[in-house]
């Protein structure tokens, strides 16, 4: 069986977050992707806040970042302004509404409980462990269902000739356990 792909672990990683920032946004009433443009706005540097640097950073086409702006602009969270020497370029900040509404949509708590659980147990880390255990200071941070792969269960057998899943008491193929399982439960 193969070890576990440190890919694997920043997927399922970035899939718990993003799950709290749609929960987080959707409590806000703000889109997922109005969330990126606002968390990029942050994040960037005065020679990056154009909206032609917010799409090619986030991978978005033209049109979908140009509506956004339009939308967090009428909403209040951003502003537009003319370059003072290139008139032809527009620059994007965020407002000091805009600011508290991305501190708010952020899972900043989340991270912080995740940080407190890897503080507790003050193990120095590296290579995949420390993935796996950013992995599972997330999850039990949101008290979420993992998700995560089956081989790194807790209730994950090896056997002489299979591999066992001792929550379902069913004999699992190596395919079964190299694939994500919504049972899987971490110490």
């Amino acid at each position: 069986m193969k070890k576990t792909n440190i890919f694997e672990l920043i997927e399922c990683m970035a899939a718990l977050i993003r799950s709290e920032e749609r929960k987080r946004c959707s409590q806000l009433n703000l889109q997922l992707t109005h969330f990126q443009v606002l968390e990029y706005l942050y994040l960037c540097n005065k020679y990056s806040d154009t909206p032609a640097a917010v799409t090619r950073y986030l991978g978005m086409t033209r049109g979908t970042v140009s509506q956004t702006l339009i939308i967090l602009e009428k909403r209040g969270v951003i502003s537009k302004f003319r370059d003072s020497v290139d008139k032809r370029v527009y620059h994007v900040q965020l407002t000091v509404s805009g600011l508290e509404l991305l501190k708010q949509a952020k899972p900043g708590a989340l991270f912080a409980k995740a940080e407190a659980i890897l503080q507790q147990n003050n193990i120095a880390l590296e290579g995949e462990a420390v993935f796996m255990v950013a992995l599972t200071a997330l999850q039990k941070a949101n008290a979420s269902q993992s998700f995560g792969v089956c081989k790194t269960c807790k209730n994950f057998t090896r056997r002489s000739n299979d591999f066992f899943c001792e929550l379902t008491k069913e004999v699992l193929s190596e395919q079964d356990a190299e694939k994500i399982c919504q049972e899987h439960a971490l110490d």
